[in-house]
């Protein structure tokens, strides 16, 4: 007999509003130039007890790194709202536009949250993970990659251009790259990795 699926406890139902609840008090104070906010600030922000922030997060930095968490999943969101591209390349460039357009719709909030998320932790995110799932996501399965080593472009690729991507965004939230140059370096890197997996006949416009 095939049990069916048990449905989600009453109380994390109750509990995934109050996370969001939490998350967008502390991109309010992020988005003001609070970034060095107390637990106080933030539950007093979004309306809820001393202890809530601890209950559900832990810390302050496991806010930070799931305000990153939010980050990635509007980035594959957006992305999958997309018109579909038939070559991965296409897909890849388009995720990286995709990806500089959410970082650069609230800066504030985001270059704080890579502040916090850029130093050690006793308790490591997955910010790695769910990067290289939505460049994984972008890559499908590899159409106008060189088919010999396809296979292992799949592999290795998504983690080298999140680490790509994540180095683009560390010189842009140090202040070192202005706005508009961040969409076309980062552009510029996923190229660069792609370049030895295109099948040379078929090798699109990286400009375009």
């Amino acid at each position: 007999m095939v049990r069916s699926k048990a449905p989600a406890s009453t109380s994390a139902l109750r509990g995934e509003p109050v996370r969001q609840r939490v998350l967008d008090a502390a991109e309010r104070l992020l988005g003001v130039g609070h970034a060095d906010f107390s637990m106080r600030d933030l539950a007093a922000e979004a309306g809820v007890s001393f202890a809530t922030p601890f209950n559900h997060f832990g810390s302050k930095g496991a806010i930070m790194l799931a305000l990153s968490g939010r980050r990635i999943e509007a980035m594959a969101e957006r992305f999958a709202e997309a018109p579909p591209l038939p070559l991965a390349w296409d897909r890849v460039l388009l995720a990286t536009d995709t990806a500089a357009r959410i970082m650069l719709s609230q800066p504030a909030v985001n270059r704080a949250m890579l502040g916090w998320i850029s130093t050690a932790s006793p308790s490591p995110g997955r910010v790695l993970a769910h990067s290289t799932a939505l460049w994984s996501l972008a890559l499908g399965a590899g159409e106008g990659l060189v088919s010999s080593a396809r296979e292992e472009a799949l592999r290795c690729l998504p983690q080298q251009l999140a680490f790509a991507f994540r180095g683009v965004l560390s010189f842009w939230a140090a202040g070192e790259l202005p706005d508009d140059a961040l969409a076309p370096q980062a552009r510029a890197i996923a190229s660069s990795l792609l370049l030895g997996f295109v099948e040379r006949e078929a090798m699109p416009n990286a400009d375009h």
